[in-house]
């Protein structure tokens, strides 16, 4: 499937050109395991998607995983490790903007152009060209 904008699943596609910004939402269900490591058949609701962009022929991977925790784990090993407490939550929802005379081309910035945007993960994600 290729779309102008949508919600695409895994091996699909949306597109947009010239956009003014673009939406990426993790469309997927939620994380419902009871596992202490979080485990589930959904990735832990995490969704993947690789962006490409025609202004630079670049390809960018992205992840909305907002049941990840990239927290240390100093409350688990009580400090021993030295490190001070610091991560967080994982991003539902994105917005992308164009940056203007942005120098280097290899960014997630340059959204100028055809940008394609491919479902690369386990669950589900909204693509909105604005």
């Amino acid at each position: 499937m290729t779309a102008s904008a949508g919600s695409i699943t895994y091996g699909q596609m949306a597109k947009c050109n010239d956009a003014k910004s673009i939406t990426l939402e993790n469309a997927g269900p939620a994380n419902t395991s009871s596992d202490k490591f979080g485990y589930t058949s959904n990735d832990r609701g995490t969704a993947t998607v690789a962006v490409w962009k025609s202004s630079n022929f670049t390809t960018t991977s992205i992840t909305l995983g907002p049941n990840d925790n990239n927290a240390s784990l100093n409350s688990t090993d009580h400090g021993r490790t030295g490190l001070p407490q610091r991560g967080g939550m994982g991003r539902h929802k994105i917005t992308l903007f164009p940056q203007e005379s942005f120098s280097r081309g290899d960014s997630i910035g340059d959204i100028r152009g055809l940008v394609k945007i491919s479902n690369i993960g386990s669950n589900a994600v909204t693509v909105t060209c604005n």
